[in-house]
């Protein structure tokens, strides 16, 4: 017993002095285990050396500090920072979803409460974003496409001052040292990998390098640029990591570590780096699954009833899987998968019925993710290859104000696409079914508002293509656990790239959201996106559907009849009768701007980027330029001008939950 304590005590007294050999100028750990090393949040070190910053919890973040405060500055009230040299090896497990990623930072302190999780890294947030008195150098790992942020793509390393805004990124990969060819390294491949930041004090360059674990540090440097550190890096510094999981569950591991001051990083024991955990769940065994323990029962009935269960496993779980879909992998789920979540796709996890298929909520067995799955009919092969293209697109997409399509399945004549779950459900409930929801207050209203609006701009203009919704109504529009809109449905959805001319297709849509120009042209716009929007305003505000049934059997437009009201002058006498408290300028301005949306000539409505300015105060929004005699009625002109019989067959949709129509031709 006295020689294994002996030898523990030996052991950790080696580990330490190999970490402090040099006092403060240097440290090197090759493995956590038994280190010296403070970690917070959900953060914690393996059993065999691992630094897991995430530990797969979600939306929660984790941080790993040196636990000693570091000195960079040449003297006490000095103003040059030494030259510093840092080493570390990590690698990030991914689930499901686009993983979030992780940095490395110097701050001022190990203080980081106030931060946000995801695309935050733990460590900043909203209000100090830029601010020069954060003190903090980081450099972020990421692995989402955030355009908010500026992001270039979702898999670079970028160089951040103050801000998760990086100065300067890069694609992550090296630079072959023979042939100068640059390697792309994916971030999430869940291997080690190995980055050096080496900043020089005389000539204040910041070099940032990354190769795969066991590949010698390359000779020119991934990103290099040139930044005074000395307004940054406080006199007490310190040195960690930071992450955040999001609502994916993915891992980000921290092997190995090293750190220098003016000299370089001292080299990481690659022999002695901890294993990392095997990448995804251990195959199960299925013969555990379908044979019967027996005893008694003879040779051959035993095989004919596991030749039977093998034959209905199958049969359950069978799906449609063709040589095309190889290269979307990543974006399928299997239907064991989705079969398990929904509990069988049992009625009482439905959520509500749309106009092509029902939705059903569910949580997926591994990573206990919440999801929407939307269930439809396919029996026609014609444009599925790419109309599941497109589905894939849609997946990449990320903004705050769109429900995140996650991935699809295939199964006979049946596809699924599989949503994130919104616990709030849509819009609409609120708006028509009082005695089932709260009624929303006008600030909720107004913010629900902006937020589709949002959702729209990016789709229109900020993400790599031009996204056309061609579905925009309260049924589509979700609400996240915060009551904050999502735009979701976008079965009907049109991609094109930035530049190009749409071209004309079959009109599909809801009755009393269509702009007029479809009967005309068949050319889907961003306009048309509008149109819908400038109803759906006028819907949230006023608490009426599209079009309303009166006593005499017609069919009035909601447009038209606010469209009277202002010609009268009696504009917020059209505002819900339920809403007993509201701001009279923003309902008048919110009004006007539905109309204006909703204007019957193309050319005379706004775009998303005017709408944002418009509901943000930054512009004075004009007034609805229509003639005296000028009438929408949009319902006789569909009749009139040969729109689809889907148009007509579908008003909107009883309920909804992130995903609706589904149509596979005429795309």
């Amino acid at each position: 017993m006295s020689v294994l304590l002996l030898n523990l005590l030996f052991n950790t007294v080696v580990l330490n002095l190999a970490v402090l050999a040099a006092g403060e100028d240097e440290f090197v750990f090759s493995g956590f285990k038994g280190a010296n090393i403070t970690v917070d949040g959900v953060a914690t070190v393996t059993r065999n050396g691992l630094v897991d910053l995430s530990s797969g919890q979600e939306t929660l973040k984790g941080h790993a500090f040196y636990p000693a405060p570091l000195r960079l500055r040449e003297s006490p009230n000095g103003t040059t920072i030494k030259s510093f040299s840092v080493s570390f090896v990590f690698a990030i497990y991914p689930n499901y979803r686009p993983s979030q990623g992780m940095a490395f930072f110097i701050a001022k302190s190990m203080d980081f409460s106030s931060a946000l999780p995801t695309q935050w890294f733990g460590i900043f947030n909203s209000v100090n974003q830029g601010n020069s008195s954060n003190h903090i150098f980081a450099i972020e790992l990421d692995t989402v496409n955030n355009r908010d942020l500026h992001d270039i793509d979702a898999n670079h390393v970028g160089i951040n001052i103050n801000s998760v805004i990086s100065n300067k990124s890069n694609t992550a990969g090296f630079y072959d040292d023979k042939t100068a060819f640059f390697n792309t390294l994916n971030l999430t491949s869940g291997k080690g990998l190995q980055l050096w930041i080496d900043y020089e004090r005389e000539s204040t360059r910041i070099n940032v390098t990354i190769s795969p674990v066991g590949v010698a540090k390359p000779a020119r440097a991934l990103i290099s640029g040139i930044y005074d550190l000395s307004t940054v890096i406080t006199e007490d510094a310190y040195l960690g990591f930071g992450s955040s999981a999001g609502r994916d569950g993915s891992r980000h591991y921290i092997l190995g570590w090293s750190f220098g001051i003016n000299r370089p990083a001292p080299a990481i024991d690659m022999k002695k780096l901890p294993r990392l955990p095997r990448l995804g769940s251990k195959p199960r065994s299925k013969v555990r699954e379908i044979v019967l323990p027996l005893a008694t029962t003879t040779f051959v009935l035993a095989v004919g009833i596991t030749i039977f269960l093998l034959v209905r496993r199958h049969q359950r779980y069978a799906e449609l899987r063709e040589d095309w879909e190889v290269e979307f992998g990543p974006h399928r789920f299997p239907y064991k998968d989705l079969y398990y979540a929904t509990q069988g796709f049992k009625n009482k996890n439905l959520l509500g019925v749309g106009g092509f298929g029902r939705v059903y909520k569910g949580v997926l067995p591994k990573s206990k993710l919440d999801i929407a799955v939307k269930r439809v009919s396919h029996e026609s092969k014609q444009g599925m290859k790419e109309f599941i293209a497109e589905v894939v697109s849609i997946g990449r997409l990320q903004h705050r104000n769109l429900v995140q399509l996650l991935g699809y399945c295939r199964r006979r004549g049946q596809l699924f696409l599989v949503y994130e779950y919104m616990p709030n459900g849509s819009l609409d409930k609120y708006l028509y079914h009082g005695d089932l929801r709260p009624t929303l207050n006008w600030a909720q209203r107004f913010k629900i508002i902006r937020g589709v609006a949002s959702g729209l701009l990016y789709l229109h203009e900020e993400w790599e293509q031009i996204v056309i919704h061609r579905d925009v109504k309260a049924s589509n529009v979700l609400l996240d656990a915060e009551m904050n809109a999502r735009l979701g449905d976008f079965g009907l959805a049109r991609l094109y790239d930035h530049g190009m001319d749409p071209q004309s297709t079959h009109v599909v849509g809801t009755i009393g959201y269509l702009a007029p120009e479809l009967a005309r042209t068949g050319k889907v716009t961003p306009l048309t996106d509008v149109f819908a929007f400038g109803v759906f305003i006028l819907e949230v505000i006023c608490g009426q559907r599209p079009i309303n049934q009166d006593t005499q059997g017609k069919h009035p437009m909601l447009v038209d009849w606010v469209l009277e009201h202002w010609r009268n002058g009696s504009l917020v006498d059209t505002v819900d009768t339920k809403l007993r408290e509201y701001d009279v300028n923003e309902a008048y301005l919110a009004l006007k701007l539905g109309l204006l949306c909703s204007h019957p000539f193309m050319d005379a409505r706004p775009t998303m980027r005017q709408v944002i300015q418009y509901l943000d105060g930054d512009c004075a929004t004009p007034e609805p330029s229509l003639p005296v005699d000028t009438n929408f009625e949009m319902l006789a002109a569909m009749q009139n001008e040969g729109f689809d019989p889907y148009v007509m067959l579908y008003p909107s949709s009883t309920a909804s939950h992130g995903a609706a129509s589904i149509v596979s031709s005429g795309r």
